[in-house]
């Protein structure tokens, strides 16, 4: 494979001079942009490339925030849980206070 250059470090920057995305056998049909001939469609097919890639930016972000939310939601539904066992075991002892006062009032 005969490569002068990679995306990072194109050999030029001139969009006209480079070639357009093809997909490889491994990959599914569609999943890249067909050969354009035409200087025209190549800057339509970089300019598609580059919406692709930050739709596809976008859409990691958006799963990144998502997962991040649920994070937080979970650990917001732990904090209340332990709050409330919290004041449950507060509101025993006070009923277990309340009804042993009861009792030796009873006795008395």
């Amino acid at each position: 494979m005969n490569v002068t250059g990679t995306i990072d470090r194109p050999h030029t920057h001139d969009p006209q001079k480079q070639a357009p995305m093809t997909s490889s056998a491994g990959e599914p049909f569609g999943s890249a942009n067909p050969v354009f001939s035409t200087t025209a469609d190549a800057n339509a097919s970089r300019q598609n490339r580059t919406r692709e890639m930050q739709l596809l930016q976008e859409a990691l972000a958006r799963a990144h925030m998502n997962e991040r939310m649920r994070e937080v939601d979970a650990e917001r539904q732990a904090v209340r849980l332990v709050a409330a066992r919290r004041m449950q075991r507060r509101a025993e002892r006070v009923s277990l206070r309340a009804r042993r006062a009861l009792a030796m009032a009873v006795m008395h």
